[in-house]
């Protein structure tokens, strides 16, 4: 019996440690917080690629623009400027939005959304702006 238990309680730690594959996960409809949460990861880490990407689509146009007008690297330095301010105030505003589950186990999801949607807003800011730019 106390083998048993104890190959439980292991197994029960593996899964919490690795988590589910997330080709397994439903994003439509998670069942568990751990599920819930490691879709809002999931939707985080899909975000962050897509404002990498269009980051360096905007950083290039705006050196672009910079060549254009012969200026000494001033719209792409803001830009690098801009957004890691950016990444500073999303990262801080995401810890607070966290103290509404504070120490429990919604508080990553909760970051990890925070951080999915100020991204998904960024990454539209990013589009824009190189759009603007003629690009």
């Amino acid at each position: 019996m106390r083998v048993s238990l104890c190959l439980l309680a292991s197994g029960i730690a593996t899964f919490i440690a690795f988590g589910a594959n997330a080709e397994d996960l439903d994003c439509n409809n998670p069942v568990t917080q751990a599920d819930m949460t490691a879709c809002e990861r999931a939707r985080q880490e899909t975000a962050d690629k897509a404002l990498n990407a269009q980051y360096k689509i905007t950083r290039a146009a705006l050196a672009t623009l910079d060549k254009d007008l012969g200026a000494d690297g001033g719209a792409e330095k803001a830009l690098v400027k801009a957004q890691r301010a950016w990444m500073d105030f999303r990262d801080a505003e995401c810890e607070v939005t966290g103290f509404q589950a504070r120490g429990g186990t919604m508080e990553p999801m909760l970051v990890a959304g925070c951080i999915a949607g100020l991204t998904d807003q960024r990454t539209k800011q990013l589009k824009e702006l190189a759009e603007t730019m003629g690009n």
